[in-house]
């Protein structure tokens, strides 16, 4: 019998296992460059077990997933706390405008909708029931506006530096952005630099809100009950003061003293205290133009409250205003 005979179911097997192996390491993904292996210099990294790997809160891959998963089920309706987030179609759409500060035409009532009872009419009103400036963005905008009281002038720069205030020759404003004052009135006194002394001077205060009764639908419905029938919170009275004290100096002991709230906040920028509510009538309460404001011998001073020394015999209005300022002839005006 020859070698073939003999040995060739051997021969066949070994063949048979050759072509196997190779055939599972060519479609296993083993040779170099097939099934998307590639080789490179790293060493393969180790498995995760990502059943149980920890994240850095302490969850596991499994919970953040039910975390993402449940996060998606909100869909539409955002997660609590998120705001809302405009539209395409939102950005860049133009603000509705409002009317001209100042401007004497009468509001106008939208008509309700067919269908709609007569309380759904809308009363057009400045910044509707919210309101809409911040205390800094009520200031800018007063300043901005010129004039006052008709025979009060402008500000005069050179009467003002003369008096020793420093102006900015490009904001033509003081450091805290105080315009030049008109000649004859009083320069602003940093409270930093008030100085007081133990003599005793008088003054006349008063608080009025008379205004919101000319503007009644444009008032927040919760407020009603505490405006006055004749608008006075605190009638004309003669108070006394100490020599450097401010008008919020007088202002916040004497309500204090006729137990009337009174709210104010700092405003670095402006250096002063800016009067938020008195008898618990705040800015916007009456619409997005609506807040306190103070005149001083009839003038409606460019600064802030704090800022103003007061003098013997001075007069001291304060009126809540529904059209910052143009009601009651302060456009000049910084509000508190």
């Amino acid at each position: 019998m020859s070698w073939w005979n003999k040995n060739k179911w051997k021969v066949i097997a070994l063949l048979l296992i050759v072509v196997v192996l190779a055939a599972a390491f060519w479609y296993g993904g083993g040779a170099p460059g097939m099934q998307g292996w590639q080789v490179t210099n790293d060493a393969p990294a180790p498995a995760v077990d990502t059943a149980s790997q920890n994240t850095p809160d302490g969850q596991t891959a499994q919970d953040n997933q039910s975390t993402e998963d449940a996060a998606s089920k909100l869909g539409q309706d955002q997660a609590p706390d998120q705001p809302d987030e405009p539209s395409p179609a939102d950005v860049g759409a133009p603000a509705e405008a409002g009317p001209p500060v100042g401007d004497d035409t009468p509001l106008e009532t939208v008509p309700a909708a067919e269908g709609d009872s007569p309380d759904e009419s809308i009363e057009s009103r400045p910044g509707g029931l919210d309101g809409g400036m911040s205390a800094s963005e009520k200031i800018a905008a007063a300043a901005e506006l010129g004039g006052s009281d008709p025979d009060v002038p402008p500000g005069d720069k050179d009467y003002s530096e003369a008096q020793g205030m420093v102006i900015d020759p490009i904001t033509g404003k003081d450091k805290y952005l105080t315009d030049p004052v008109p000649e004859g009135k009083p320069l602003p006194v940093e409270p930093q630099d008030a100085v007081f002394s133990d003599t005793i001077y008088t003054c006349t205060l008063s608080v009025r809100c008379d205004t919101i009764l000319d503007n009644m639908d444009w008032l927040d419905p919760e407020k009603v009950e505490l405006v006055p029938e004749d608008g006075v919170i605190f009638p004309s009275t003669q108070v006394t003061f100490y020599e450097g004290e401010s008008v919020f100096n007088v202002l916040q002991r004497e309500m204090k003293k006729a137990k009337i709230h009174m709210e104010f906040s700092d405003t670095p920028m402006y250096n002063s205290a800016y009067i938020e509510g008195i008898n618990n009538l705040y800015e916007f309460d009456c619409g997005e133009l609506s807040g306190w404001m103070y005149k001083v011998n009839g003038w409606f001073p460019n600064y802030g409250c704090s800022q103003y020394a007061l003098q013997e015999g001075d007069e001291v209005a304060w009126m809540y205003t529904c059209d910052l300022g143009g009601d009651v002839g302060g456009y000049n005006a910084i509000g508190g």
